[in-house]
């Protein structure tokens, strides 16, 4: 009997924590895609992914995960080219400086950091489902602990501080895994987030001033990506924790997370509080793209 292909979706899959991740996923005999925002870096890293995995199926899709529009179109462009996910990695994120709102009125670091999680995976819950003994990984933050969740100002117009945005929103990711968990029981998809570890990536290299200044200073004394996508991919690959689900782990090993991160309630009102903000924004109209592929003696193809 011919064994049937496992498939990985790899968000924030161009650099850090989500290449290393993709890479070991295609190594582990995962086919992988990719998610990027640029062409350019998202055929990179898929040449790198093919590199680390001569034989594996590496593919690269495109999309703007600040947007709720295009996170849908992006869902429904896998959904197009695939008939199963037996794991998703959310790992998009960054940290911004300065406030700035989407062009859908979200304040960007909440869009990209909660609200991407959010949309891609209740997009795609019914491949998962479809699939069975599927996995949902999501890489948050230990920096969680400082964040507080205010559902009044989610987008952060009282008071906006860069990391105070990080932090909601790494408490966010904690709060939604719980939740999704909760309405998984009794399913074979499974939700577990994590701390992968204080990483030498790219992240906050976007910034200018003190951010910037402090992630270079402090980068020698980091976590390689290579090292920090361990605690994913056992999460994502692991008989170890396999049913396991709505845990934090660090270090491969589950943990307690924040005490506001076990609010129930909050976890509730902040899943209904996303879905509100997602009905608020009109579905976009679909715009399949064509495949983007590594295939063993194949090229990439370029986007339309």
């Amino acid at each position: 009997m011919k064994n049937i292909e496992r498939v990985c979706l790899v968000t924030g899959a161009t650099s850090g924590i989500g290449l290393a991740s993709a890479a070991r996923m295609a190594q582990a005999g995962f086919g992988v895609v990719l998610v990027g925002r640029n062409e350019t870096r998202a055929r990179a890293a898929a040449q790198h992914v093919r590199g680390a995995a001569p034989a594996a199926r590496v593919e690269y899709l495109l999309a703007d995960l600040s947007s709720v529009a295009d996170t849908r179109r992006l869902a429904a462009e896998f959904a197009r080219r695939h008939s199963r996910l037996d794991v998703l990695i959310n790992d998009a994120g960054g940290i911004f400086s300065r406030r700035a709102i989407t062009c859908e009125g979200l304040e960007y670091t909440f869009a990209l950091n909660h609200m991407s999680y959010f949309v891609l995976t209740t997009s795609l819950l019914g491949m998962l489902h479809a699939t069975g003994n599927a996995r949902v990984v999501n890489v948050a933050s230990d920096l969680h602990r400082k964040g507080k969740l205010c559902l009044d100002d989610l987008q952060l117009e009282q008071g906006y501080s860069a990391l105070r945005a990080y932090n909601q929103s790494k408490l966010a990711n904690v709060l939604f895994t719980a939740e999704l968990a909760r309405r998984l029981v009794g399913s074979r998809v499974t939700a577990n987030c994590l701390h992968p570890g204080v990483v030498a990536t790219g992240f906050g290299h976007n910034n200018r001033g003190l951010i910037k200044w402090y992630v270079s200073l402090t980068r020698r004394f980091l976590l390689t990506p290579e090292a920090a996508a361990a605690t994913p991919v056992y999460l994502a690959t692991s008989p170890e924790v396999a049913g396991v689900s709505g845990k934090y782990f660090q270090d491969c090993t589950s943990v307690p997370a924040s005490e506001q991160a076990g609010d129930v309630e909050l976890a509730r009102r902040l899943w209904e509080r996303s879905s509100e903000l997602c009905d608020a924004i009109s579905p976009p109209r679909v715009t399949l793209r064509p495949p983007l592929s590594l295939r063993p003696s194949a090229s990439i193809r370029s986007v339309a």
